[in-house]
């Protein structure tokens, strides 16, 4: 059955473990193929990541558990289907992960505001974890900043946690500061953190760029691995407008990386996957 607070679930696996590259898997290319996948054919395409079957079948259980999979045999085949509501967390996920957004100067701003009673501590410390982890910032200890931009998915996990009841949010056209707002900007977000995972994954990356007469085959592993690893960046990251961002800030390069990788890539595993999956499995 489909939770509905799987929204949620967009920033539980971290990045290179096996549950995230499944999940990778599942939202990159099982959607592609109509939303459903046999085991067999679940498991050898994991296997290509280096990930063994047990490890495979762990994975599996776990997003089972978090209602984004659910068994569904086909043509004879026991296999796995997306829920409904992984289906939307991942369309949610393709504009932040395949076109990152960079706010201009004179953007918009949204502010959010609650005072959550105590009774409500546990959904009080989810709120500020998931505001935290689509790129908002923490201005005080009951105030975020965020573009206005991601208004509606701040509001989808207020609405998920059932807290409507205790939260208010306004636009904002102008921002007064105490010094300037590159200092600012460093007390609401950890801008160092996000500096420092942009530069590990350009100089991890980089590399994909210069690979010749790749085969198909082979831009499904290196690819799948990138997208893994970049896919929470584009959350954690708000795209800050430069006039708030130190002079050497990193993430241009890999916002450029991913997406020339993603030109030449993308298509190319898809098709590979659709290729070599049928009724036989993958050959």
């Amino acid at each position: 059955m489909d939770r509905p607070d799987a929204v949620l679930d967009d920033f539980d696996a971290r990045p290179g473990s096996v549950t995230s590259l499944a999940r990778t898997v599942l939202g990159a290319y099982v959607r592609d193929l109509g939303g459903w996948i046999a085991v067999a054919d679940f498991t050898e395409l994991l296997d290509l990541l280096g990930i063994p079957a047990p490890s495979t079948r762990t994975a599996i259980t776990r997003l089972k558990s978090r209602g984004v999979l659910h068994a569904e045999s086909r043509s004879g085949r026991a296999g796995y289907a997306l829920t409904d509501a992984a289906l939307a967390m991942f369309a949610r996920g393709d504009p932040r992960i395949y076109g990152f957004r960079q706010m201009a100067s004179d953007d918009p701003w949204r502010l959010l505001s609650y005072g959550i009673p105590e009774s409500e501590r546990a959904a009080r410390h989810q709120l500020r974890r998931r505001l935290s982890a689509i790129g908002c910032g923490a201005v005080s200890a009951g105030l975020w900043i965020y573009p206005a931009y991601l208004a509606a998915e701040a509001a989808a996990i207020v609405t998920a946690l059932n807290l409507d009841d205790y939260v208010t949010s306004f636009r904002a056209t102008d921002l007064v500061v105490p010094g300037t707002l590159r200092e600012a900007a460093a007390q609401w977000w950890d801008l160092d953190d996000l500096a420092a995972k942009h530069r590990t994954f350009y100089e991890k990356h980089r590399k994909i760029l210069d690979l010749d007469d790749i085969s198909d085959r082979n831009a499904f592993a290196h690819f799948t691995l990138m997208l893994d690893e970049w896919r929470i960046i584009p959350y954690l990251d708000p795209g800050l407008p430069d006039k708030m961002l130190p002079a050497d800030w990193p993430g241009p390069a890999g916002v450029q990386l991913f997406a020339e990788a993603q030109r030449r890539y993308l298509e190319p595993s898809r098709q590979w996957v659709r290729a070599s999956i049928d009724e036989t499995g993958i050959r």
